[in-house]
């Protein structure tokens, strides 16, 4: 807050603020989305499957992202009517709380698409050994141990989020998982196309090679969205701890409600990408909203 209102005195960039109608609609429809995504794997057996139970973990993650979101907004509507302190004890250790939950969706959807790539890589290059590798029990205890270390690193994080010490490390995290990701991703479409062109006399090379591109095209498109809408808010972060005073920078910050608009835009997408393209899951939807009918 007080950063902003210097960034008003040295710059000629006016605050954009977005609509709260907009911003709790936004909000709400990640959160319904994603929590449909949640039901729809519990209730059906045929989706208790290690690369759902990753798509659940995305999904969760996403839900704390809008989540977070939400309830800043609520705190600060509150603050400027005047029933809550801006430095009060109670009011630290709600801004901390709400810190570590976005903290903790950041790295849980990092690490969560981590385990998406690993799965697809699995999927494609040891089709048969699939089921011997990536067993439910071992997809649980990768699950269990990416909330722990997320969870842990969350908290760390915000009671030391004032060190640049935390920081840094924090913000050179994020491109360093994508770039790894997208390594991966690079790896296994190389890869694909090597064995396409091995088997091109087959009947069914035409299927692979068009198997193989369909996943290439999704999991770029979900990368570029997910950096698209996550990237601006840890610029701002970046911004806010090294340069605040910077009328560039403070230009930029002026955009911190766009920018946290379109971290619960990336809850609405992430479904629509990964779960709802998905026979199985539109089938489980059509049972659910049938029987509610």
């Amino acid at each position: 807050e007080n950063i902003s209102d210097f960034s008003l005195n040295i710059t000629d960039c006016t605050q954009v603020v977005v609509p709260e109608e907009v911003f709790f609609t936004v909000a709400a429809a990640g959160i319904l989305e994603n929590l449909l995504v949640l039901i729809a794997v519990v209730r059906n057996k045929n989706l208790h499957l290690p690369m759902y139970f990753f798509i659940c973990s995305l999904a969760i993650s996403d839900m704390l992202g809008s989540l977070y979101k939400t309830l800043e907004n609520i705190f600060i509507i509150l603050c400027k009517m005047g029933y809550l302190t801006r430095r009060g004890d109670f009011e630290k250790k709600l801004d901390d709380a709400m810190d570590s939950m976005f903290i903790l969706s950041l790295l849980g959807s990092i690490f969560s698409l981590l385990a998406i790539a690993a799965d697809r890589y699995i999927t494609i290059f040891y089709a048969l050994r699939y089921h011997n590798i990536m067993t439910l029990r071992r997809a649980l205890v990768i699950l269990a141990i990416i909330w722990t270390f997320c969870a842990g690193s969350s908290i760390a994080i915000a009671l030391f989020s004032y060190e640049a010490a935390t920081v840094i490390p924090f913000t050179i995290l994020f491109p360093l998982m994508m770039f790894f990701i997208l390594c991966l991703y690079v790896h296994m479409f190389l890869l694909a196309r090597s064995h396409a062109k091995k088997i091109a006399s087959l009947p069914t090379s035409t299927v692979h090679q068009r198997t193989n591109m369909k996943g290439a095209i999704t999991l770029t498109i979900f990368l570029g969205v997910f950096l698209c809408c996550w990237a601006p808010f840890v610029l701002h972060i970046l911004l806010a701890r090294f340069c605040p005073h910077n009328p560039y920078c403070a230009c930029y910050m002026s955009i911190f409600h766009v920018n946290g608009t379109l971290i619960m835009c990336n809850a609405i997408i992430d479904p629509m990408i990964f779960a709802f393209r998905s026979p199985e899951l539109r089938s489980t939807f059509k049972k659910m909203f049938c029987c509610a009918r």
